[in-house]
């Protein structure tokens, strides 16, 4: 059944295709970090380890979210690796062995979010009609934005 939500038909296709893309680098991320708290070593280990898993544990809730607003808009959501590695705009490499090295990676990454998801606000706004996506993904980028100051402090 087609969702019937005030949105118009031409604009649920380009946002679920916009939210699946995001889910894609979402899921890139939140796997870069899994790797990274799996794998970091050195004197801070456990601080880095606990920074990494905090990190992942709400990219994942984010990830969920983003799935489901992508359905509540009567559209299906990718779920599998092949498909996110195709489409992300994220670079899927090598886990450095280095903290800082994995922190710069990670702060790299949250900040191409961040300027991605400011332009899908004002699109999914503006373009689309769809304050309801504009509004979640605000949150999203706020969330990010947060993030990429506690790495950022980090890297001083």
């Amino acid at each position: 059944m087609k969702a019937n939500i005030g949105i118009g038909e031409n604009h649920l296709q380009p946002l679920a295709t916009m939210l699946n893309t995001l889910l894609a680098d979402e899921y890139v991320l939140y796997t870069k970090t899994r790797n990274y708290h799996w794998n970091v070593t050195g004197a801070n280990f456990m601080e880095m380890h606990k920074l990494f898993e905090s990190q992942y544990e709400w990219i994942d809730s984010a990830i969920d979210d983003i799935a489901e607003r992508s359905r509540s808009l009567g559209h299906y959501s990718l779920g599998s690796l092949k498909q996110f590695l195709t489409i992300t705009r994220l670079i899927e490499d090598e886990a450095p062995t280095n903290a800082k090295q994995m922190l710069q990676n990670l702060l790299n990454d949250h900040e191409t979010i961040i300027r991605i998801l400011r332009n899908d606000v004002a699109a999914s706004a503006d373009q689309y009609k769809d304050a309801g996506t504009s509004d979640f993904l605000t949150g999203l980028m706020e969330q990010h934005e947060k993030t990429a100051w506690f790495i950022r402090s980090y890297l001083v």
